[in-house]
C-alpha cells in the first residue's frame, strides 16, 4: 500500500509490543512456581511443543529489555503468572515470584519503558482448579481479588496501567480450544455461567484498582474482529450484527455500560440459559468503571445470513498451518461466516486487513468514547534464519506497515489511541501452533522438536520499527 500523506501520532504516544507469561517466560516449575491449567493444555497441542521453555524470558529478561531499549520502547505489555505469585492454596505469596516481576518492572522503568502489565492471560492455577473445580465455582471470585490486590499491593507503586482479563470473549467463545470448558457438562449454556463469575472477578479487579493503587488505570482486554457484511442484502447486514454481538459487543457494552445488553438477555431467553446472576452482581459490576479499552485485533471476519433449517457447523480454526483448513461456522438463524475475495490471507487463513484496525477504532470510538490502547496486533508465519544468519520477514514489515499507517488514520479521525504494542516482541509459544508459528520482532533458535541456544536474532521487522519508534510514527521505511 502506498499512501499520499504521513499521519501524526500525539508527542507521548506509547511504541513497544506484548507477551504473556505462559507463552514467554519458561520455567514453568522453577522459582517456586505451580503448574496452571494452560501448561497442561498446551501439552496436548502435538506435535508442537510445550510452554516449559518458551522463550525462556524468565531467565533472559535483561537480555531481553536490552533489546527493547535498542529497538527504541517506550512500552511494555506483558502478563503476570497467578500461580508464580500465589503458588498454593494456602495464599501463601511466593517470595521468588514477587521478585522477578519486581525485577523486571525497575528493569523497565530503569530505561523509562512503561510498563502495562495483564493480571489474567489464560493461565489459572491448577490449585484453584483442583480446589474449585474450575470457572464454575463462585469462590474463584474471591481468589482472584485476593490474587489482584497483592499485585496492586506489590506493584502498584510503579506501574500505572493494569489490564484485567485478556481476551474474555475468546475465552467464552473457544473455550474447548483453551481449556475454559473444563468440567463442563453443557457448555452451550453453562459457558454464560463462566462468563458472569469472569465478569464478576473483571468487576473486582477494577474496583480494587482503583482502591488500591495511586493514579492507577485499568481496563479490558477483548479480542476484536470487525466483521462485514458479505453483501448489501439486509439479511447479511443482519448477520453481521449479530455475529458482532455473540463474538464482542455484549463484553464490551457490560464493560463500558456496567449492565449486560437486551439482546444476550433475549439471547439467553430463546435458549433456556440461566447465567445465575445474584443478588448484589449487577450493582457491584456497575461500580467497575474502566478508565480505558485495551484492544487485540489481527483480521476481520464476513458474515451472511444463516437460514433456519440449514446444516449447523461449529467454527474450526486451522491448527496447522496450512492454508484452507479455516471451517466457516454456520449457525442457522443467527449468521454464518464466508471468506473474503478482496483481501489476502496467512498461512492459517487469518485475514490481511490493515483497514480492519481503523474500522475498529472508529467503532469503538463511537460506541463507547473512551481512549483506546492497542495490545495485540501482528503477523503470524514459519520462519528461518538465512544463510546470511539473519531472519528476513518482508510480509511482517508490509502488515505492521500498514496496520500502524490505519491506527493513524483513527487517530486523524478523531480517536483517542494512547499506545500501541504489537504481538509479539520476541517469538513464544502460540496458543495452539507452538514455536511453528512465529510473531516476534524477536527470533528467538529454538524449535518444536528441539530446544536449541535460544539465541535472540532480531529480525528486519525489528529494525523498521526501531525508526518508526524513534520517528514517532514518520519514518516509514520506504516512499509513501
Amino acid at each position: 500500500m502506498y499512501y499520499n500523506h504521513k499521519p501524526k501520532f500525539p508527542d507521548g504516544f506509547m511504541w513497544g509490543a506484548s507477551s504473556a507469561a505462559w507463552q514467554v517466560e519458561g520455567a514453568t516449575l522453577e522459582g517456586g512456581r505451580t503448574q496452571s491449567v494452560i501448561d497442561l493444555n498446551s501439552q496436548t497441542k502435538k506435535p508442537y511443543t510445550d510452554n516449559s521453555i518458551a522463550a525462556d524470558h524468565y531467565h533472559r529478561y535483561k537480555e531481553d529489555v536490552n533489546l527493547m531499549v535498542e529497538c527504541g520502547f517506550t512500552s511494555y505489555r506483558f502478563s503476570i503468572s497467578w500461580s508464580r505469585i500465589i503458588p498454593n492454596a494456602e495464599r501463601k505469596l511466593n517470595p521468588e515470584g514477587i521478585a522477578f516481576y519486581n525485577n523486571l518492572i525497575n528493569e523497565l522503568i530503569a530505561h523509562n519503558i512503561t510498563p502495562i502489565v495483564t493480571l489474567y492471560h489464560y493461565d489459572m492455577p491448577c490449585w484453584v482448579e483442583e480446589k474449585y473445580g474450575g470457572w464454575l465455582d463462585r469462590h474463584i471470585i474471591d481468589e482472584f481479588d485476593y490474587y489482584c490486590r497483592v499485585c496492586f499491593e506489590q506493584f502498584g507503586d510503579r506501574v500505572k496501567y493494569w489490564l484485567s482479563i485478556n481476551e474474555q470473549n475468546m475465552q467464552i467463545c473457544y473455550g474447548d480450544w483453551l481449556g475454559v470448558s473444563k468440567n463442563c457438562t453443557d457448555w452451550f449454556r453453562q459457558k454464560w455461567m463462566i462468563n458472569h463469575i469472569m465478569n464478576l472477578c473483571h468487576a473486582k479487579a477494577v474496583i480494587a484498582c482503583h482502591e488500591l493503587v495511586e493514579d492507577g488505570k485499568i481496563g479490558p482486554v477483548p479480542g476484536y474482529v470487525p466483521i462485514y457484511p458479505e453483501s448489501c442484502k439486509p439479511e447479511d447486514q443482519i448477520a453481521a450484527m449479530n455475529a458482532e454481538e455473540l463474538t464482542q459487543k455484549i463484553w464490551n457494552d457490560l464493560y463500558a455500560y456496567g449492565e449486560y445488553s437486551e439482546f444476550v438477555k433475549k439471547y439467553w431467553k430463546e435458549h433456556e440459559i440461566d447465567p445465575d446472576i445474584r443478588p448484589g452482581d449487577m450493582e457491584l459490576i456497575a461500580q467497575a468503571k474502566i478508565d480505558f479499552f485495551a484492544l487485540n485485533c489481527y483480521r476481520s471476519n464476513v458474515a451472511k445470513e444463516a437460514k433456519m433449517g440449514t446444516q449447523y457447523q461449529e467454527l474450526g480454526l486451522n491448527k496447522s498451518g496450512r492454508k484452507g483448513e479455516f471451517v466457516y461456522p454456520n449457525y442457522p438463524g443467527e449468521y454464518a461466516l464466508a471468506p473474503n475475495p478482496y483481501v489476502q490471507t496467512t498461512d492459517w487463513d487469518w485475514e490481511i486487513d490493515p483497514v480492519a484496525m481503523r474500522y475498529m477504532l472508529r467503532y469503538m470510538n463511537d460506541h463507547y468514547h473512551l481512549p483506546m490502547m492497542i495490545t495485540e496486533n501482528g503477523y503470524g508465519a514459519h520462519e528461518s534464519i538465512a544463510e546470511d544468519g539473519h531472519v528476513h520477514d518482508p510480509k511482517r514489515v508490509d502488515f505492521l506497515r500498514d496496520q500502524i499507517y490505519q491506527i493513524g488514520l483513527a487517530i486523524e479521525d478523531g480517536c483517542d489511541v494512547i499506545a500501541y504494542n504489537l504481538w509479539s516482541f520476541t517469538d513464544l509459544l502460540s496458543t495452539g501452533n507452538g514455536m511453528a508459528k512465529r510473531y516476534g520482532l524477536v527470533y528467538v533458535n529454538t524449535t518444536d522438536e528441539e530446544v536449541l541456544d535460544l539465541r535472540r536474532i532480531p529480525k528486519d521487522s525489528f529494525y523498521w520499527y526501531s525508526r518508526l519508534i524513534k520517528s514517532n510514527g514518520q519514518d516509514w521505511g520506504k516512499e509513501m
